[in-house]
């Protein structure tokens, strides 16, 4: 008897991976690097190809494979990569000559995402990713709308949080934070937000 093969696991094994994204993943596994899915990847990668996204922010860089996947819907976009592991960055560098894209269009910056998103230019990004430094993700969300142009896209992976969010007996610090920012972008106004079961959950919301 063949097993049934789920709706999720059909949707991320459609997405073929570039070799190049495939060996960075490896390279996360072998870390103990989280990355996202290549269903999110992929969903990502269009994004910015229909935006024509030039300017993007991403937090957590770990190997390299979000950021493989950002760039590969632009040919032009330039990525400002942040994280607090110089390893995780080293990692992405590699990644990044690999699959031949010029340092112009990199800025790897190694800090918190509370010190250093603040620092960024108001209004100057198309798209922002936020995936690392959870405890402080709230934080961020807002700091993201001031970075967004009118338009721009807040993409956050792993927004259902191991399948933890929607049950509403568990109350681990992380699945509040979850819960905490899925409340604030669907009440406050400021978003045209979608949720999604691929990966472990995107959130995508474009700032009105």
């Amino acid at each position: 008897m063949v097993d049934k093969i789920s709706s999720w696991k059909y949707t991320e094994d459609f997405h073929q991976e570039p070799e190049v994204i495939a060996r960075a993943r490896a390279r996360a596994d072998e870390m103990g690097i989280e990355s996202i899915t290549p269903s999110v990847g992929a969903t990502l990668a269009v994004l910015v190809a229909s935006m024509n996204a030039k300017a993007i922010v991403e937090v957590g860089t770990g190997a390299g494979v979000s950021g493989l996947w950002l760039q590969s819907g632009n040919s032009t976009s330039v990525l400002a990569s942040i994280d607090t592991e110089m390893q995780h960055q080293d990692l992405a560098k590699l990644a990044f000559e690999q699959a031949g894209i010029v340092s112009t269009r990199l800025r790897m910056i190694n800090g918190r995402s509370s010190e250093v998103l603040v620092n960024l230019a108001d209004e100057a990004y198309d798209l922002v990713l936020l995936d690392g430094d959870i405890d402080s993700l709230l934080t961020q969300v807002k700091e993201s709308l001031r970075l967004l142009r009118t338009g721009g896209v807040l993409a956050i992976p792993h927004a259902l949080w191991r399948d933890r969010v929607p049950d509403q007996v568990l109350r681990d610090e992380i699945t509040e934070e979850y819960r905490a920012v899925l409340e604030f972008i669907n009440d406050s106004g400021l978003f045209i937000p979608a949720l999604s079961t691929i990966g472990d959950g995107l959130l995508i919301a474009s700032k009105k």
